[in-house]
């Protein structure tokens, strides 16, 4: 340091203003190299006088300072180690200033430190030789230094943090490795500040203390610590030695917020595994009832030992529906649930089915086939969409043994059960119902859709887009509705038709299109109005023929448009036809139809997408969605019993599923239903269709997917009405989320461990859609002081008490300043967005590390 910059530096402490109990200031200067001993002399501060002290002038100097001279500003230098003199004047040291004019003071200096911190710093002297290691600690801009302070940030540096936090220190090295002798951070820390450190501040903030402390301890202390909130320590007798009897609370939010690391939590997982079978947890928790243990998210094991409790109960009967449903969604908003979904899924979908099933303890009752048909849209088509939703989660979960003996449920149940009793009912109803023509009384039939649904709209002038999804069978129709009603501004409303038969693509299509006439050629062509009708130009000409300003085209080449593509393109056009084909096209293969459940959800996605593009591109308001037909589908591989020989008949069409014959007579296993009603030279040709979802024996082509025949399935096909609705029109809603609100008034904490009840303040329906929010406590500059806890708000329950959410925080270990506020962050986690921020005071009293 310069001799001016010493000047500056003292005359700056001297014209410091005096303190309450200060009459003056006594400055030590202590330049132990004596590098400025010779200049002393020529030294001149304002108001201040100047004195060596030696080893041979303690005495005097004592007497100078307590008695002869009370009254003046003094300037003490002195080239000896204050802490090796017999020094008589250590209190005068104690309560005064002390000054370094060397490197490590200049440092100090610069980074605003208090010379009382020299002993701490000089430490750490190596730390400083790094150019880089000092930049990035001065770059914290730490406004008042602790010896705490200034270890936690040295640590920090050494672990290339952006801001100094011990927490963050310690996460960063236990993400490296839990190998001690290869930890990078450990051995920096280790190399410059000493081996202590580290350990005296785990001991410190988290209770870790052992005798030979290493991080794969420290990791089993702060898990096994955390895991002791939630499970009594009665059962923890084998790991005890790993519970901090202090810090408690602050293993929790550090294994907390480490399990919601977006990037870190993947290390979390690999290392908590290793640690469960280490300690043997299902072994240690094995007596304990699932309520015990239900929300707990330490372990990984907790997430298999409730999916095994509700698997073992479906197994031995028990039927607890609700609860087992609860439980997958309460575990929904932990951590481990999403290395689960998958399995969680299926299971969820196999409690769905089994419960479906229960609820016809008698059977399926065989009724009419108008009461039957009925039933379908109303209730039974659900057992399709679990079964569908399972296999969707199925192929997607690692395969184990569970799994399989849970599809073996779900195919009991769907297959011999629910399809065998409901196919067999069915076909017996139509065998008795069915004489002459095909049809249901009070059901619209396919045929009739475009006089009942387009027509009415094209003669009003006004414009009308049809989508027709080949094989959109009617529970994936249901599911659209409920898509548009709830991610759109417009309404949807589904209804149904009854399909033609044979319920094949080629008679389907024709059946939609305007037509007086529909016919079989010899060929086995379907002819419109004497105009074939296979494929989109051919569509396109009969649809000119109704609406001269009518299009036809496929879904590819709409999606591959562009908006003003499409604009120019739709321009005019009142009746527009869009063919998609993604569920027909992958089930009709043999070698694709196992992807028929992916399929669907991908249609899912393709047709809420060619609606939003009618709407937001073309400014489309009326849409209607249907099928030519449904289907049929069984993962299982199909026993010889569903299968059966074709009969010996003259035949003009054959396919797995029916027989087109001119022949008319009654066949044992077969249904007979004269097309008479659905083509016009009808009165010549007949469908035969094996009874049940019976296949007939035929090489090539997918037998598990088929369609044809004449099952619910098959036969009963969506028609969703979606009427667009704009911003300020009287009909128009918005899509609005539902709110998670604080209930509780106080807003005051006493206790480190406390309840919230949060309440969603509308049921998810229609308009109102699901929200997910992460809630946490936080000081002033936005640190997270807690556990973060996660409310998933999609419950569908009328009463509001069954919108109650009971939420446990836990507040770091901290002296909080009664006086200030602290805050309750509930954020979106969708968008990141701070919903609310309600101020809470904090007075916990003397702060302890105690559940209590």
């Amino acid at each position: 340091m310069e001799l001016k910059e010493v000047l500056q530096s003292l005359s700056e402490l001297f014209q410091k203003p005096l303190k309450d109990f200060e009459k003056r200031h006594v400055v030590f200067w202590i330049d132990k190299e004596a590098e400025f001993a010779d200049v002393l002399d020529d030294i001149q501060l304002d108001n201040v006088k100047i004195h060596r002290w030696t080893a041979n002038n303690n005495f005097f100097t004592k007497y100078l300072l307590e008695k002869e001279d009370i009254h003046n500003h003094y300037l003490i230098y002195t080239t000896e180690d204050v802490d090796d003199i017999d020094n008589w004047l250590m209190d005068t040291v104690l309560y005064s200033k002390t000054f370094f004019a060397d490197k490590l003071s200049l440092t100090m200096k610069d980074l605003g430190m208090d010379s009382s911190l020299r002993g701490v710093v000089k430490q750490y002297k190596r730390f400083f030789d790094d150019k880089k290691r000092y930049s990035k600690l001065k770059s914290y801009a730490i406004e008042q230094y602790t010896e705490e302070t200034f270890e936690i940030a040295m640590m920090s540096v050494l672990c290339n943090l952006r801001t100094p936090t011990l927490e963050e220190v310690l996460r960063t090295i236990l993400m490296d490795t839990l190998d001690d002798s290869e930890n990078k951070y450990l051995s920096q820390i280790n190399k410059l500040l000493g081996k202590q450190v580290f350990w005296k501040y785990m001991n410190h903030y988290y209770g870790f203390d052992q005798e030979q402390p290493s991080l794969k301890k420290l990791f089993m202390h702060l898990t096994i610590t955390a895991l002791s909130h939630s499970i009594e320590a009665r059962h923890l007798t084998n790991v005890k030695q790993y519970i901090g009897e202090r810090g408690r609370t602050n293993a929790l939010v550090f294994i907390d917020h480490w399990m919601h690391h977006r990037t870190d939590a993947e290390r979390y997982d690999e290392f908590v595994k290793q640690i469960e079978k280490e300690i043997r947890l299902p072994e240690m928790i094995q007596h304990l009832s699932v309520d015990e243990f239900k929300k707990v998210d330490v372990f990984p094991y907790f997430d298999q030992a409730i999916i095994l409790y509700i698997f073992n109960s479906l197994k031995q009967h028990h039927e607890d529906f609700e609860t087992y449903k609860n439980l997958i969604l309460l575990r929904r908003a932990k951590h481990f649930y999403g290395a689960n979904r998958y399995v969680y899924e299926a299971l969820y979908n196999t409690v769905e089915i089994v419960e479906f099933a229960k609820g016809f303890s008698r059977g399926v009752p065989k009724e009419s086939m108008k009461d039957m048909y009925a039933k379908y849209v109303q209730h039974y088509y659900k057992m399709e969409t679990y079964y569908r939703k399972f296999y969707v989660a199925f192929d997607q979960a690692e395969q184990t043994d569970l799994l399989k003996e849970l599809r073996t449920m779900v195919e009991h149940y769907y297959t011999n059960w629910y399809m065998g009793e409901l196919s067999t009912h069915w076909s017996c109803a139509i065998q008795e119902e069915v004489k002459d023509q095909w049809g249901i009384e009070g059901v619209l039939n396919q045929r009739e859709f475009y006089k009942t649904y387009v027509a009415p709209k094209i003669n009003k002038g006004e414009r009308v887009f049809v989508i027709i999804s080949d094989a959109l069978r009617y529970d994936i129709g249901v599911e659209i509705t409920n898509r548009l009603n709830s991610e759109t501004m417009g309404s949807s409303e589904i209804h149904s038709v009854l399909s033609v038969i044979p319920s094949i693509t080629k008679l389907g299509m024709a059946a939609l299109l305007p037509h007086r006439n529909i016919e079989f050629n010899d060929k086995g062509q379907i002819i419109v109005d004497g105009m074939a009708s296979q494929g989109i130009e051919n569509r396109m000409e009969i649809l000119r023929k109704a609406s001269e300003d009518s299009i036809a085209i496929s879904y590819m080449e709409f999606m591959a448009m562009n908006k003003p593509a499409r604009r120019e393109r739709f321009k005019g056009k009142k009746l527009i036809y869009i063919y998609h084909n993604s569920i027909d096209a992958t089930g009709d293969h043999a070698s694709t139809e196992m992807y028929t459940f992916d399929a669907v959800e991908r249609s899912l996605d393709e047709i809420y997408n060619i609606v939003k593009a009618i709407r937001d591109d073309l400014s489309g308001t009326n849409i209607l969605i249907t099928a030519d037909h449904g289907f049929i589908y069984q993962r299982n591989p199909l026993e010889e019993s569903d299968k059966i020989e074709r009969e010996d008949l003259s035949y003009l069409e054959v396919k797995r599923r029916y027989i087109l014959s001119k022949e008319d007579r009654d066949i044992d296993g077969l249904l007979r239903i004269p097309l008479k009603g659905i083509i016009s030279n009808g009165e010549n040709l007949t469908a035969y269709v094996p009874k049940s979802t019976i296949r007939f024996k035929m090489k090539g082509q997918g037998v598990n997917f088929v369609h044809g025949g004449a099952s619910l399935q098959e036969v009963i096909v969506p028609v969703i009405s979606f009427k667009n609705a704009r911003r300020g029109q009287a009909v128009a809603r918005e899509i609005e989320q539902v709110d998670i609100k604080l209930t509780n008034t106080t807003r005051k904490i006493t206790n480190s461990i406390f309840n919230l009840s949060f309440f969603q303040t509308e049921k998810v329906e229609e308009k109102m859609t699901p929200r997910t929010v992460v809630i946490h406590m936080a000081d002033e500059q936005g640190r997270v002081i807690s556990n973060e806890e996660i409310v998933i708000g999609d419950k569908t329950a009328d009463k509001p008490e069954e919108r109650i959410f009971k939420l446990q925080f836990v507040l770091k270990s901290f002296n909080y300043d009664r006086n200030k506020d602290y805050y309750l962050m509930i954020k979106d986690i969708e968008t990141g967005v701070v919903l609310e921020k309600i101020p809470f005071r904090i007075s916990l009293g003397i702060v302890n590390d105690f559940d209590f």
